[in-house]
Formats: C-alpha cells, sequence, structure tokens
C-alpha cells in the first residue's frame, strides 16, 4: 500500500465538485442518496448526477458520463455494479479525479477473483494518483462541507447535530448505527467515514486526518482488524500530543499461535493484548460496549478534562451515593473524605447529612434549598476535588425545583474549569440547558461515574505523553546471534545489559575446575540452541557447593540429556556462580504479527504462566516508560521490599526493559522474540541469568518490506 499523505483525504471531506455515477431520481435508492442527503446538508458546491438515461435527476442537470461534466470534479461517487467499476474508475481517472467513493460490492470480499478485480482498481487509482474510499463502503459524511458520499440510512430524516465528535468505522451497517446513535443522542457529529474492504484508505489514515482538523475535537472508532499499525500508531501519538480524545472499539480479540511456544513472552503478548497496550501507551481508551464509547464521546465533547483522579460525590440520596463510591474504586477513581473541619461544619449546619464524601445532604433540601450550593461550594473550598457528581433524582426534570437547582449549580460552578456530571431525570430541552454550560447529565449514576473516570484516564495519557528517549545502542545488529543461552547473554551484555560472569565448558573435568576458578557455590545449565526451556529435561543444577558436585552433575548432564533430546546440538555446559537472593523478573521481547515489535515485563520463574502479572508496550521505550510498565504490574508490591526484604533497583530494571526493546524495534523483521527469565532485580542493579534470541522463521522474514503473517 503506497503511503500518500492523509492531508490528500481532503477531497472526500470537503470537495468542491461532486459527481454521483450511478444517481438515481429516487431519493431512497443507493444512487439517490447522496444526491438527496448533499442537498439537504447544504453542499455549497455542484453537484453532478451521471445517468445517461435522464436529464434531470432530482431537480439537477444529469450527465451522460463523467467526462462530459464541464466544471472540474473533486470527488466522484461510484453507485454502480461491480462489473462497470473499472470501465468508470479509469474515465475519472482521465476527467482528473481526486478521490473516488465505490459502494460497490463483490470484490476482496468475496475471494480471490473479487480480490484481483481490486487490486487493477488500486492499480487504476495510482496511475492517476487518485484515492479511493473502499470498495464496499458506505462512504462518507462531513457536516462542515455539507458533502455526502454516502447511502447511509443513518442520515435519513435529517442531519445530526454539527459538533466537533468525528467517527470513524470498518463495518457499514455498524457504522449506520453509530451514526444513528449519535444522532438520538444529540452529539454534535463532523464527520464520519465508512472504509468497507480499505483497499487504499485505511481506519488509521482516517483517524491520521481527523486529529489534524481543527474542529475535530473527539475521536470514536470501530475497528475489526488493523491493517497499517504504524500509522495507527502515529495517528494515536499525534492525538496524544494534541490532546484530542480517542476511544475505540475493537471486536475480534486474537488468540496466540500455537506455534509460538518456544518463549514464555509469546505466549504472554497475543495481538489483543498488544493492541490494548498500545491503546493504553498512546493515550487512548478502549471501550468494550458501544455505549461506553458514546458517554466517552459525550462527556468529551462537553465538559473539560480533569486534572486528576479525585472525585467528589454530592448526592441527596445515601444509597446513591454508595453506589457511586463503588463505581469510582471500581473504575480507579479516589473518594477522598472531605477534611474533618469542614464535616463539622456541615454538621451544624444540617444534622441529617452524612458530608464525608460521598456528601449526603439528604432530602432535607426540599425544606432549605440553600444546603445544595452551600455544600457544593464546601466541596470546592476545601475537598480538592478534580471531578464532580451531584444525584438529585427527579429534581432536575420538576417544573418547580428544576430550573432553581439548574441556577444554583451553575452560580455555584460559576468559573470552575473541573468536570460535573449531573444525574437526575431530564428531556432533551432540560439535557442541552446544562449541556450549553459545560455540565454533564445522566440518568445512571455508575454510567456518570464510569465517563468521568474515563475522562480521567484519558487526561492521564495525555498528561504522561512520550516520556524521555529510548537508550542508544551502539551496535543493534542481531542478525547471527546463536539461539543458545550463551550466546544470546553474550549478545546482550554488549548491548549494555548485565550478566554474570560465566564460562562454557566440554568435560565434566572442565566444569570442576571452572567452577573453583570462579567460586563455589555455583549453577551448571545444558547449553543447546535446540532445548528452550532446560528445566523440564534436567539441564540446571543450582547451588553447587564443591568440586566433586559439580563434576557428577555436569556427566550426568553430558550423559543423560542427548538421550532425552535426540537430536539436540549439545553446545556444552555453562558454569556461573550462584546469583544470591532477589527478585524474579520476566522481560522479553515479542514480534507480534499485527502491531510490531513489543516489550513486556512480569513476574519471572515459575510464577511467568501461572500469574500472567505483565506489562506491556509497543517497543522502543524509554527508562521513563518502562519505569511506568513496573508500575502497572499487580505484584509491583515485591519490588519495594516485602516483608522485611530490601525494594529492588527499579531504575536497573527500566534500564534492561529499555536496551531489550530498542533491540526488538532494530530487529523486527529478522527477530523473533528476545526473553530474559529471570531477570534477578537485587537492591543494587539486576542481572540477567537466563536468556533466548529467536529469529523471525525463514518464510516470515519480509521480502518487500510488507509482513507476511
Amino acid at each position: 500500500m503506497t503511503q500518500h499523505s492523509a492531508a490528500s483525504l481532503g477531497a472526500f471531506f470537503a470537495p468542491r465538485a461532486i459527481a454521483v455515477i450511478g444517481a438515481s431520481d429516487n431519493p431512497t435508492r443507493i444512487g439517490g442518496r447522496p444526491v438527496d442527503f448533499c442537498k439537504a446538508a447544504g453542499f455549497d458546491g455542484p453537484i453532478y448526477p451521471v445517468n445517461p438515461t435522464r436529464d434531470t435527476v432530482q431537480g439537477l442537470k444529469a450527465w451522460p458520463d463523467i467526462e462530459a461534466i464541464e466544471g472540474e470534479v473533486d470527488l466522484a461517487v461510484l453507485a454502480i455494479p461491480a462489473a462497470r467499476a473499472e470501465e468508470t474508475l479509469e474515465a475519472c481517472g482521465r476527467k482528473g479525479v481526486k478521490a473516488a467513493v465505490i459502494f460497490s460490492a463483490g470484490f476482496s470480499e468475496v475471494g480471490e477473483e473479487g480480490r484481483a478485480a481490486q487490486d487493477r482498481l488500486l492499480a487504476i487509482a495510482a496511475r492517476y494518483g487518485m484515492r479511493i474510499l473502499g470498495p464496499n463502503c458506505l462512504g462518507c459524511y462531513s457536516s462542515a462541507s455539507g458533502a455526502c458520499a454516502t447511502f447511509t440510512t443513518g442520515l435519513e430524516g435529517g442531519m445530526p447535530r454539527r459538533g466537533g465528535i468525528g467517527l470513524i468505522t470498518q463495518s457499514g451497517a455498524y457504522g449506520t448505527h453509530l451514526l444513528s446513535m449519535a444522532k438520538a443522542r444529540r452529539l454534535g457529529v463532523a464527520g464520519w467515514v465508512s472504509t468497507g474492504n480499505e483497499a487504499d484508505i485505511s481506519v488509521a489514515e482516517c483517524l491520521e486526518y481527523m486529529v489534524e482538523q481543527p474542529e475535530i475535537t473527539a475521536i470514536g472508532m470501530y475497528m475489526e482488524g488493523v491493517n497499517d499499525a504504524p500509522r495507527l500508531i502515529r495517528a494515536l501519538s499525534r492525538a496524544r500530543d494534541l490532546r484530542k480524545p480517542v476511544t475505540i472499539i475493537k471486536v475480534g480479540a486474537s488468540e496466540v499461535g500455537a506455534a509460538a511456544v518456544q518463549s514464555h513472552t509469546a505466549s504472554l503478548a497475543g495481538s489483543d493484548a498488544s493492541f490494548q497496550a498500545v491503546i493504553e501507551q498512546y493515550g487512548a481508551v478502549r471501550a468494550m460496549t458501544t455505549e461506553e464509547m458514546f458517554d466517552t464521546l459525550y462527556a468529551a465533547s462537553v465538559a473539560p478534562m480533569p486534572k486528576g483522579k479525585r472525585l467528589g460525590i454530592l448526592t441527596v440520596s445515601g444509597g446513591a451515593g454508595v453506589l457511586m463510591a463503588d463505581a469510582a474504586e471500581l473504575r480507579g477513581m479516589q473518594v477522598p473524605a472531605m477534611p474533618e473541619a469542614s464535616v463539622t461544619k456541615l454538621l451544624e449546619r444540617n444534622p441529617f447529612a452524612s458530608p464525608r464524601n460521598p456528601v449526603d445532604i439528604t432530602a432535607h433540601a426540599l425544606n432549605d434549598f440553600d444546603l445544595i450550593p452551600e455544600n457544593l461550594a464546601e466541596m470546592m473550598r476545601t475537598g480538592g476535588y478534580d471531578a464532580y457528581t451531584g444525584f438529585f433524582t427527579s429534581w432536575t426534570s420538576s417544573p418547580v425545583i428544576g430550573p432553581k437547582l439548574r441556577d444554583v449549580l451553575l452560580q455555584t460552578l460559576k468559573g470552575a474549569e473541573l468536570p460535573f456530571a449531573v444525574i437526575g431525570l431530564f428531556n432533551d430541552e432540560q439535557a442541552t440547558a446544562y449541556e450549553d454550560q459545560g455540565l454533564l447529565t445522566f440518568a445512571d449514576p455508575s454510567r456518570a461515574v464510569t465517563a468521568l473516570a474515563t475522562m480521567a484516564q484519558l487526561a492521564e495519557g495525555f498528561d504522561r505523553g512520550a516520556e524521555g528517549t529510548p537508550p542508544v545502542i551502539d551496535d543493534t545488529d542481531l542478525t547471527g546471534t546463536p539461539t543458545d543461552e550463551a550466546g544470546a547473554k553474550t549478545r546482550l551484555a554488549e548491548a549494555g545489559i548485565p550478566i554474570l560472569p560465566e564460562r562454557v565448558v566440554g568435560t565434566a573435568d572442565e566444569a570442576a575446575a571452572a567452577a573453583q576458578e570462579m567460586g563455589l557455590p555455583v549453577v551448571l545449565k545444558i547449553v543447546s540452541p535446540d532445548i528452550a526451556h532446560k528445566t523440564e529435561v534436567g539441564g540446571v543444577a543450582l547451588n553447587l557447593g564443591d568440586a566433586k558436585a559439580v563434576r557428577d552433575e555436569a556427566r550426568r548432564m553430558l550423559t543423560d540429556i542427548p538421550t532425552l533430546c535426540p537430536g539436540a546440538r549439545i553446545m556444552g555446559i555453562l558454569v556461573s556462580p550462584m546469583a544470591g537472593a532477589g527478585v524474579e523478573l520476566i522481560v522479553g521481547t515479542q514480534r507480534d504479527p499485527v502491531m510490531g515489535p513489543m516489550v513486556m515485563v512480569g513476574l519471572g520463574g515459575v510464577l511467568t504462566e501461572v500469574l500472567e502479572d505483565v506489562a506491556l508496550a509497543h517497543a522502543p521505550v524509554s527508562e521513563a516508560q518502562a519505569l511506568q510498565m513496573l508500575a502497572r504490574l499487580r505484584g509491583a508490591k515485591l519490588l519495594d521490599g516485602y516483608r522485611g526484604e530490601q525494594p529492588v533497583d527499579r531504575a536497573a530494571i527500566a534500564s534492561v526493559i529499555a536496551r531489550l526493546s530498542v533491540l526488538a524495534a532494530a530487529n523486527a523483521d529478522t527477530i523473533d522474540s528476545i526473553e530474559i527469565n529471570p531477570l534477578l532485580a537485587r537492591p543494587e542493579g539486576a542481572v540477567a541469568l537466563d536468556a533466548l534470541i529467536l529469529p523471525v522463521a525463514a518464510q516470515d522474514v519480509p521480502q518487500d518490506g510488507k509482513d507476511k503473517t
């Protein structure tokens, strides 16, 4: 796929003239809908219906073919059978059309013959420098220009409200559902696009384009697969830099391939886990439900971002307060108590209250309405909260209490750049009155808290940004590195990763001599490029304290293991001093077939597969980012000293993670995985006790710059 500038997508969203090829006079037919929608949306450029059997289409002059049109055409919409697509696209190229939306189905989605036809369309477009959306897509819509190159039913009955939300979808029918939901929820939509078969334009490029549009302030995506991971990562990084919220629904979680059994890392870094890690790393959020995605888009388009995760809860119902406090804890929000002086002050004013946080003022506020602004003002003055919820049940919709409640809330919150979610019952007019002033409205307390928590997560990602730069390693080329432990550790040591002094020997007597020279006790390990898990074949002996024990264990390994592993190449025995106490970790990299090189860290040793407590990131990472990975581990407390143990050197671990990630990124096309298991973390420093480097299988090595996996 040719890498175009995303700016070329402007011809789809802001064309000066649109031709609809296969235009119908019937506005309900596929070929009639783009004409009807463009007129309804107020597209201010020429609309050229192309239909050789009619003089007019929907009141507009019809043209017999694209080349007969007298004016220039930026965007052509092909609402024609697949059999006519190639000749029509060729005519568009001769006309100088910049972009084409192809509704036609019957291409790569139907098999090899269709894929070949799709490739021919792509070749035609490339010859003329033309961009293609689709084929087999529903097209696109822009509220700013009124361009409606789509036949979606989501535009029936009127256009969405204009606003700052961009919607990108790989599914046509579900994309229509998303657009219809946005309209039903009164969300302001700036643009919408359905990418279809993605012969040319992918969701990643659409994201890259929308991120740069100043009128788009938040973006929602529905994805079924990743066709251009580097571009997606680049777009997410740019969105983070511009502090534009991106929320993604990603379906079709992948399972790890059964062939990747030699490396623990491979079984812990599957494609879906890698995708999730990239989302978190670049400051976007992943929604598990459509409702959650729209709640996030709604909150981001109405309210300011919170500056932290401290939630203040104001309520007239103790039960609702507890519900919101539970939801907050579940979603990682903090609900700190009010200062004691404030609690005492508020109790003196209202003895019926429970003003700690949640601050429950009870239904007594109906008798003394000033309690609402007084309690909220005290929370804002002394609580130090980053976001607020206020539960008022049906008071919000009351013709008597509702306007009064809105007035006191707006007056108390005036000048506060903090998100506030008002929870109650609303009709559209009542909700709009709050939203126009930057306040959120929800009927469900838990959804309100979840939306605020997601906003806090987005803000945290924006603030974190791209911390630091990856370390510089003079020689990153791992080509030809032996796949046995000794060769892998030697190469990692050259990249600045600490290892213990060790020696490879060929006989039992040499093992005993080496052990006495380096100092007992020692560990012996079989060295073989064909044995990944040495303990399973008796290839590891620990804490050998005298020469006889060393000699006996070495002799056993050299005798028994060739029998247990016939055909395995035995390179010798590795002799190394015992490392002592510390916390065992696994640090590894994996060439994910979709997302590219990933780096991971987790609890090591035998706990690796049992606990699956790992943190992933796209490689390369800086040492600061590696420290963030360590902080995400559920077992992170083990690193800080547990039951009297000394804290380990987190900076040393981070250095190893970062250096390994640089090697992975530099060898993404040739190295499948790098693994250190265990990495022993100690109060001073960390050391790699075992290592494995696996090359990419020959059939998977890219020959033309594209991943063959």
